[in-house]
């Protein structure tokens, strides 16, 4: 009997998996557990998380390279590359602004947030600390010098500074022998060679201390040599040499104004110039006037902006025209000529003195009157010489001066002796151009006095006309503008004297009764001299 098999019809058979490496004891195959799926989002947000951390890390770390790369400064960069190439070649600063240090510096001025540029600078520092080396070992101390003071301004380390530094001061010391200096100043100091010149005494202890500022052998020695000079100070003095006496105390006082010895000497010599003021002065009354002259400019000489010598020596300029003016009224013309040149060598422009000149030209005006009464031909011969001295005073440019030998005192003379002669006439014609430009040049050079006498000049040969007037008002306001401008300064004497010639020019003048009374107000409240 058949048997049927009534069962539905199997799955096809699945063979077990079998892994060589899954085996569990006894090498009998395991089956792996079922693995269970990770999730998909999960690991995406895992794998995300990881890149933003991994380039995050990489911009912190390559920051700076990038930004070169996305953003490229070519300035810098050249200025960089130009500062390498300037190192390279030994140029570490120059006065320029091309050298390593200079460009390096502009370099981290555009930029100070890279490191190149001051990486740069403590390159160049090195350098300058090599370089100072290389010069102590060739013994050139000035360019030594110079590299150390560089690195310093770069502030190189200290320590290898000063240890350089320290060997420069040892060469110096070497190349000037110190030693050789003290033992040269010492010998002319016992030699009596204080000072003025390079081998004394003075000059040589203070190179010494320029190299050894605290060597106490060159302390000790100025400051016995500078006593040694004002010892000689004190004798020049007491043997009237004030001049030599004030040089020296002068050059003890640039050298060390706190020298103990220096304030009782400036004592002695103040004490002295006061003397010598006081002796001048009873010179001047006692006419002795040459005298009084040497006193006054002793002192001023010492002292020049001293007023009370300035003052004297106008006194005595003031003195010499007074005797020039009684010579004059006596008519002995050679007496009083002499001494208006010497009171013209002190003080020309003394209202004194001019007026001195003025009475000595109508003093040899009032001589020549006496000759008119002379025979006519005598006259006339007289006024051909005088017609002929001032042709050749007039050839040698002598238009104004000399006083009584220019062409100018020479024709008034003539045309005093003989107004209506043809020549002098002729004469009068041919110098009066000269006359107006001679007043001319000199008012636009502010050379009034001169220009004052060139006026009456031109004045002698044309007349008083219009012109004259008005050339004579302008020079019064030159004189009262000189004159503001010198009372302002305190130079109340020359403010009088400009006073004085303002008004014999022009009495009505612009201006001229203001100055007048500020003149006077200066006047009441200046000390008597």
């Amino acid at each position: 009997m058949t048997r049927h098999n009534d069962r539905a019809p199997s799955r096809p058979r699945v063979e077990p998996w079998l892994d060589p490496s899954a085996r569990g004891a006894g090498g009998v195959p395991c089956r792996p557990p079922p693995s269970s799926p990770v999730p998909v989002a999960a690991w995406r947000r895992w794998l995300a998380a990881a890149l933003v951390v991994g380039v995050l890390t990489g911009l912190l770390v390559l920051r700076r390279p990038i930004s070169e790369w996305l953003w490229p400064d070519t300035r810098i960069q050249q200025l960089r590359t130009d500062a390498a190439q300037a190192l390279q070649a030994g140029e570490l600063t120059r006065a320029d602004g091309l050298g390593a240090r200079e460009l390096y510096e502009a370099a981290l001025a555009l930029d100070p947030d890279r490191d190149g540029a001051r990486d740069g600078l403590v390159r160049v520092g090195d350098a300058a600390l090599v370089q100072a080396q290389v010069a102590l070992e060739q013994h050139r101390l000035d360019d030594a010098r110079k590299s150390l003071h560089l690195a310093r301004e770069l502030t190189m380390p200290r320590a290898r500074v000063d240890a350089l530094d320290l060997r420069l001061r040892e060469l110096e010391r070497d190349a000037t022998g110190v030693d050789r200096l003290l033992a040269a100043a010492a010998a002319a100091r016992a030699a009596g060679q204080l000072d003025g010149g390079a081998d004394s005494a003075l000059p040589l202890f203070e190179r010494v201390l320029v190299l050894q500022p605290n060597n106490v052998i060159a302390l000790e020695g100025r400051e016995d040599t500078l006593a040694d000079l004002l010892q000689q100070a004190r004798r020049a003095m007491e043997d009237g040499d004030l001049a030599r006496a004030a040089t020296l105390v002068e050059r003890v006082q640039v050298a060390d104004p706190g020298h103990m010895d220096l304030p009782q000497t400036l004592a002695m010599l103040g004490a002295r110039i006061e003397q010598r003021l006081r002796k001048a002065d009873d010179d001047l009354r006692r006419g002795r006037l040459a005298r009084a002259l040497d006193g006054y400019r002793q002192v001023g000489g010492i002292y020049p902006d001293n007023a009370e010598a300035a003052r004297g020596q106008v006194r005595v300029a003031n003195a010499h025209a007074a005797l020039s003016r009684r010579h004059a009224a006596d008519l002995r013309i050679r007496q009083a000529q002499s001494e208006l040149l010497e009171a013209q060598a002190i003080a020309p422009d003394a209202p004194a003195v001019l007026a001195a000149r003025r009475h000595l030209a109508e003093a040899r005006l009032s001589q020549e009157r006496l000759h008119r009464d002379l025979p006519s031909a005598q006259r006339k011969q007289r006024v051909r010489e005088l017609l002929q001295a001032a042709s050749s005073a007039e050839a040698r440019g002598d238009f104004l001066l000399p006083p009584g030998d220019s062409a100018y005192d020479k024709l008034r003379t003539a045309r005093a002796i003989a107004p209506n002669d043809p020549e002098v006439i002729a004469m009068a014609a041919r110098l009066r151009p000269a006359a107006h430009d001679c007043f001319e040049r000199a008012l636009r050079g502010n050379r009034l006095t001169t220009a004052g006498g060139c006026l009456d000049a031109y004045a002698l040969l044309e007349g008083e006309d219009a012109i004259i007037r008005n050339a004579r008002r302008q020079l019064a306001l030159r004189w009262i503008a000189v004159g503001d401008e010198r009372l302002g300064a305190g130079e109340l004497q020359s403010a009088r004297h400009a006073l004085d010639t303002a008004r014999a020019l022009d009495p009505a003048a612009d201006g001229l009764q203001a100055f007048a009374d500020r003149v006077r107000a200066a006047s009441l409240s200046a000390p008597a001299d």
